[in-house]
Order: structure tokens, then sequence, then C-alpha cells
């Protein structure tokens, strides 16, 4: 059976030729910071990306993403980190420590809902094989959820835990492959195909010359707005059209956050928060049944949790409150981009419950210019 799956996997995965057209490309726009030149979360130097596809049958559509703050020995070499909720219909695991300790251990992953435990323990596995980790005897795995159940049977819970080690070892820097992959398979937003989107802002040297990279998994709803203009009412597609409340905008979205500026974990959780102004902007409301999640890290050295300064009273180095704003701007620039990345890459589907449409990107172009 799991031969299948690869598989599948492996024709359903497009190559970069046959992509739709980013945001960028496409002649939008977004914001008023340049991107990085990948346009990605892998500009923040050090950060890898990785993704295990899982498409079997007529039911199947789910997989695996992995973001890795660096390429080494996470557990031993901890870096600050920040945790913020905007609606907590949803399940974020490894939360509660990083609140408490500031610090992310291991490699970050984005699955379906009901595939979390899979996740963590692939996780774990991954964690405690590494070299150095011989004596480790508690691991804080660090997993976030949507929920795919439309296109996928979420019930077959066809994640397992090679699957999360594979996409850990699938992880690399360079170019992010987006849309319809890894934990984006099955995702919707606004009614149209969501899944994995990416998207960095560069502030300019005077302000640091620091990157800001943002990876997300759309998978909720409400107005769509593309850099200020009304898609979703200009298309027919938006919540409230008929007037009745219902669960149309739900769902779910988790936000990665990345940056080589030297943060304290109070400040990377400042960052966290900001990244919802980038949700809201895309025209969502944050609705009851929506699980909205942030994450943030710092890769800079200076600021990291390692072994010798944990051992010995050792400086941190971070910026000062001051300095927050331009990253501020940074973070909320990338995550709406990124949503909208998301949803350019995204083909249209067909999955256990139905069909998905693709946005339209051409409308999408016509309406964002006029």
């Amino acid at each position: 059976m799991r031969a299948l799956f690869l598989g599948a996997l492996l024709l359903f995965v497009p190559s970069m030729s046959d992509a739709r057209p980013r945001a960028r490309e496409a002649g939008i726009g977004i914001g008023i910071l340049p991107p990085g030149p990948l346009n990605a979360i892998t500009d923040v130097t050090g950060v890898e990306v990785g993704h295990v596809t899982l498409v079997g049958g007529e039911t199947i559509r789910t997989g695996v993403t992995a973001i890795l703050p660096h390429g080494g020995n996470l557990y031993q070499d901890k870096v600050p980190a920040g945790f913020a909720v905007a609606n907590g219909y949803g399940k974020f695991m490894g939360s509660t420590q990083i609140n408490e300790l500031g610090e992310i251990e291991t490699p970050i992953l984005l699955t379906n809902t009901m595939s979390v435990p899979e996740a963590a323990a692939g996780i774990i596995e991954w964690t405690i094989a590494q070299p150095g980790n011989e004596d480790v005897r508690s691991v804080n795995a660090v997993v976030g959820e949507t929920n795919d159940g439309y296109l996928n049977d979420i019930r077959a819970r066809r994640v397992r835990k090679e699957d999360a080690v594979a996409a850990i070892e699938a992880a690399r820097p360079g170019a992010v492959a987006e849309g319809s992959i890894g934990a984006g398979t099955g995702t919707i937003a606004f009614g149209w195909k969501g899944g994995i989107g990416t998207s960095s802002r560069k502030l300019p040297a005077n302000l640091g010359g620091y990157t800001v990279g943002v990876l997300v998994q759309s998978n909720y709803g409400g107005n769509l707005v593309v850099d200020g203009a009304p898609v979703g009412e200009a298309l027919g597609q938006y919540y409230l059209k008929d007037e009745v409340a219902s669960d149309a905008a739900d769902g779910s979205v988790i936000i990665v956050i990345a940056t080589d500026a030297p943060l304290s974990d109070r400040n990377l959780k400042r960052l966290a928060r900001r990244a919802f102004v980038g949700i809201a902007r895309t025209g969502s409301p944050i609705t009851n049944g929506s699980g909205d999640y942030a994450v943030a890290f710092s890769t800079n050295e200076a600021a990291r949790r390692t072994p010798a300064r944990r051992e010995a009273a050792g400086t941190i180095g971070e910026l000062p409150n001051e300095m927050m704003s331009p990253l501020f701007q940074a973070t909320v620039e990338a995550t709406e981009e990124a949503v909208i990345n998301s949803l350019f890459a995204s083909e249209a589907m067909e999955g256990h419950r139905g069909r998905i449409e693709a946005l339209p990107i051409d409308e999408v172009v016509r309406l964002a210019r006029d």
C-alpha cells in the first residue's frame, strides 16, 4: 500500500516549469518592502523546507510539510521562538512549551487534523536518533494542523510517522514548492483550492538589512481580498453572500515566520501576532470555527540557546523594541502574499467529497489592476 502512495506522490507533484504563476509573477506586488531573492521563507539563511504528498485513489489528498530553522541539531542548538493565537479552534502541539520557555528544539511539522500524533511520533523518532541526543528523554514536538476533510478522507488517517520523518529528511534550502503539496494537498481557502504558500521581505540596510520569511498552510475563508481588491465579492464567492451565518468561512491557517534578526522570544511573540494583520488583509474575519496560529523563530546565532549559553551565564543578543516596527511591516506583507501565492499555485482538485476549483488567476489579476 505504501508503494502505491509514493507512486502517486511522484506522479502528482508538478515540475516548477508547469506551475501556475505566483502573484508577483502575474503582476500583483503586495506591500512596499522588496522580497528576498526567492520570495520564500528560505530567504532566511539556514531555513529548510520539505514536503511529503500523499495522493491515492479518489479519496486520499493529504501530506506533511516540514520547516527546519537550521540544518544542525535543533535539540542541542535551540532557536528562540514566540507563539500566537487569533482563534483557537484547532490543535498546535508543543505550543505551551514554546510559550513557557520561548524556544523551539525540533522541526516544525504541518499536517491534517487527525494526523498530529503521527507527525509528533515522527519528530520524536527523528530527534532522538540524531548524534548527540543519546541521553534525550523529553522532546517538545511542534506540530500544526488544518482540517482537509472535504478533499481528503481524513478518517482514514493515512499519514504515518514514516511520512513525517521523510518530510524532515527531504527538507532543503532554496526554492519552496507551493500549492497542493505536502500539508496543503487537500486544503481549501475562500472556497477555492488552497495550499502551501510562502513569501519574504528584506529590510533596507539602514534598518538592519534583516529578512523575514513566511510559510502558510491556507485552509480558511471569508471574503477574499487580493492587494486591496474585493475579489471574492466581485467573483460572487464570499462569506455571508446570502446573508445567512454558516460555517463557510471556518477552517484554519498555520503561519510559520522566520527571521535572521536577533530577537528575544518576547519580541518573536509580538512578531507572530502581527501575522494575523496579514490574514485579515486577505479578507478573513477570523471566525469562530477557525484555528488561526502563528509561530515565529529567529535563526540569528547570537540569539540561539546553545549548550554553552545554557550551562553558564551568557549574553544573548537582541534588537531593542524600537527597531521592531519595520519587522512587523515585513511580517504583515509576507503573510498576506504567502496566502495569495498558495491560491495562485493550486490547481483544481477532485477529492473525497467533491471538486474544488482553482482561483481564476486571469480574472483576479484584472480585478486587482482595475
